[in-house]
């Protein structure tokens, strides 16, 4: 593998008990998963598997040969039955005389749909042909960086004849496509002994007519090309040697925490972008390296990659043995400035009269020496993986530039691939996205009743969430149940005493990291306390006060930096009570501090409106469902104050409320979505009452 430190042997997955009983579409998934499961040997969502296979043909009862191909966008490691398209292979054959040329090969992926198999509504790749026309029954193809490292190299064929003599041929770079298809069908009839075919800056195919000798020969293929490289570089430095020294890991983070939402800020002009940070030590070495800033201008290699990178990475002008990061905000604006710029001069200069309007021309991944690397998309797991391909693009670069010279991909070929009109009509049939798409969200008290219903709201409609509580039992259970429904990209947790100004800095600096900034606060953290005035201690006082307001300032505060420095606007919600309005018997402590609360809303209505930070409150009443603040004393002194025991307060709650209906976390979760979303983008300073009728504490 041509990263020399992590030299593991690739693990024979198959099974023979396993795969004993399956059918051979049932083992082309097993085959899949197993591959896809490595990330050596395919990137996540890269290459495809196919095997071809006698099928009953629903309408004549007669045997027919179809093709099973991963369907367009599939992953192999999570692909299911359903995510393989099903082709007729007579049908498929006879697109050879209705094809016109290279110039018109696009349209023939517009044929593929009459050449589906029983029905199946799983669309075919633009990779279909190439599977089709090679003449095995068992055709992988796979992006590992050992085998692209060889693609991307400037000797390509010579490396590839010297690694695995006539076993394994070449092809020269070829976009992938119908007349690719044909490529392959020709070398294979004039090679047919070879097992598999190298593509220039692309990847490897290889084929049997086996199911389980095709996987196993992938696996061995793949080894040949890391041992050749940990062989040839062994004792090697990587990227000609380092030039820096990575700070420390909080040192890094740190870093990264602060860059990240001024990046964040520039970036999410159109749409508001997320964050991922990655500072593993193949990261590392690159970003520290000599050849590190010549390497990445030259762009990555494998269309993949490069769909997924954009044309090439922005170094930030970070100087880890300065620590310069106050100097590196002050001219971020100018590199991004000129970033975009160059992007506008690429397109330019390689567009055609049919191109697709110029996308965002914002760079996706930020290379920071002694840091790592920052990458920014329109939500948390595109983010992520962006970062995953420029790992294996730096593995390519890493073994391509230790044993020859590493060539990126020719910029019009990477303009043609990115501005392809076929991936345009992709992009275009994308859904819509979520109300609260790309929005990230810090919500403290996150473990209880309000605070949980309030995150899964927002996950639910496309936000990333932070929650924050000071019970670490509760707030690990409440986000492992968010992540099994959301998945693990969007959630995250940090244990913060929102009194604690050192906590709550350290909270939304790994907000910052995690995500890249906060869109979204939901101050709701709290207790409640009950006792007649002349029982009430300065300290049961103080407690209310630090929590319920002192908190709600200290939280705030950190939310106006962040915010501010993204200058993307955001939205600041408590979550206050109806006792903020209307005063409650022998509970001033609690009362007294919802109502600074609300003040300090108002306050902060002000101060935030001409940075687009809008600040708005919801007044909930008698939660009693999930709420841990009635449990215990609270839960027993309020039963007293009102003459009923615990099984009739919430029953009195209701009756008492004007429309006689009880109050639920879900319905508090509501009214704080419509503040966090656009749907209130033209409200700030305002208070809705979630009460279900209180005319004490109807607003005046």
């Amino acid at each position: 593998m041509p990263d020399t430190a992590k030299t593991e042997p690739l693990v024979n997955g198959w099974d023979d008990t396993i795969a004993a009983s399956m059918s051979e579409p049932e083992k082309l998934l097993y085959r899949s998963n197993l591959l896809g499961a490595d990330k050596r040997i395919t990137n996540y969502g890269g290459g495809n598997t196919s095997a071809k296979v006698s099928e009953r043909d629903p309408v004549t009862g007669a045997a027919a040969e179809v093709l099973w191909v991963k369907g367009s966008g599939g992953d192999v490691g999570s692909i299911k039955m359903d995510g393989f398209a099903t082709l007729y292979m007579d049908k498929l054959r006879a697109l050879k005389d209705v094809y016109r040329g290279p110039e018109h090969e696009d349209e023939m992926v517009g044929y593929l749909p009459h050449c589906t198999f029983n029905l199946n509504p799983r669309a075919a790749s633009i990779d279909t042909p190439l599977h089709a026309y090679v003449p095995k029954q068992h055709v992988d193809h796979m992006h590992p960086d050992a085998v692209i490292a060889i693609a991307a190299a400037k000797n390509s064929k010579e490396l590839t004849q010297e690694i695995y003599g006539d076993e394994i041929g070449w092809l020269p770079w070829k976009r992938p496509g119908y007349e690719l298809g044909l490529w392959l069908e020709k070398f294979c009839l004039e090679n047919p002994d070879a097992k598999g075919v190298v593509l220039e800056s692309h990847g490897l195919f290889s084929w049997a007519d086996d199911a389980k000798e095709c996987y196993e020969l992938t696996v061995e293929i793949i080894q040949k090309a890391q041992d050749w490289f940990s062989a040839k570089t062994a004792g090697l430095a990587a990227f000609g040697g380092a030039r820096h020294t990575s700070l420390d890991a909080a040192g890094r983070r740190a870093v990264a925490a602060r860059l990240m939402p001024a990046i964040r800020g520039m970036v999410s002009g159109n749409q508001h972008m997320v964050g991922h940070f990655d500072d593993q030590d193949a990261v590392l070495d690159f970003v520290n390296s000599n050849q590190m800033e010549a390497l990445a201008a030259l762009g990555t290699s494998c269309p993949d990659h490069f769909l997924r990178t954009k044309i090439r990475p922005l170094v930030v002008a970070f100087d880890p043995a300065k620590a310069n990061v106050d100097a590196v905000l002050d001219g971020l604006p100018a590199q991004v400035a000129a970033y975009r710029e160059d992007y506008a001069a690429y397109y330019d200069r390689c567009k055609h009269d049919n191109s697709p309007a110029m996308r965002d021309p914002n760079a996706v991944v930020y290379l920071v020496p002694g840091v790592g690397m920052i990458t920014f998309a329109r939500d948390k797991a595109t983010a992520r993986i962006s970062g995953e391909f420029y790992v294996n693009a730096i593995n390519v670069m890493r073994g391509a530039s230790a044993v020859d010279d590493y060539v990126g991909l020719p910029e019009q070929e990477a303009f043609d691939i990115e501005y392809w009109l076929l991936e345009e009509a992709k992009l275009q049939r994308m859904p819509k996205p979520k109300s609260l798409a790309g929005r990230v969200a810090l919500v403290t008290g996150g473990a209880g009743g309000i605070g949980s219903a309030t995150a899964e709201k927002y996950l639910s409609e496309g936000a990333c969430v932070m929650l924050a509580d000071i019970d670490d039992t509760s707030l690990a259970a409440t986000a492992d149940t968010l992540t099994g429904r959301y998945g693990p990209d969007v959630v995250r947790s940090v244990n913060m005493n929102v009194t604690d100004e050192t906590a709550v800095a350290r909270a939304y600096a790994e907000i910052a990291a995690e995500f890249g900034g906060v869109d979204i606060l939901v101050s709701n953290a709290g207790i409640a306390s009950s006792a007649p005035i002349e029982e009430t201690s300065l300290a049961l006082w103080s407690k209310n006060m630090d929590i319920l307001s002192t908190g709600y300032f200290l939280v705030s505060r950190d939310a106006f930096k962040l915010m501010r420095a993204q200058n993307i606007g955001g939205s600041i919600v408590f979550v206050a009570s109806k006792n903020g309005l209307a005063a409650s018997p022998s509970a001033s402590a609690y009362c007294a501090a919802k109502a600074s609360e609300i003040h300090l809303a108002r306050c902060l209505a002000l101060e935030g409106a001409e940075a687009g930070i809008r600040v708005n409150v919801v007044n909930p009443d008698a939660v009693l469902r999930g709420s841990k603040i009635w449990e215990g004393e609270w839960l027993e002194a309020r039963s007293a104050s009102y003459g009923t025991d615990k099984a009739g307060l919430e029953e009195m709650y209701r009756n008492r409320s004007l429309l006689k209906r009880s109050v639920f976390p879900e319905d508090i979760a509501e009214a704080a979505y419509f503040f966090a979303s656009d749907l209130s983008a033209k409200s700030t300073g305002n208070i809705i009452n979630v009460d279900a009728g209180n005319k004490e504490a109807f607003t005046r």
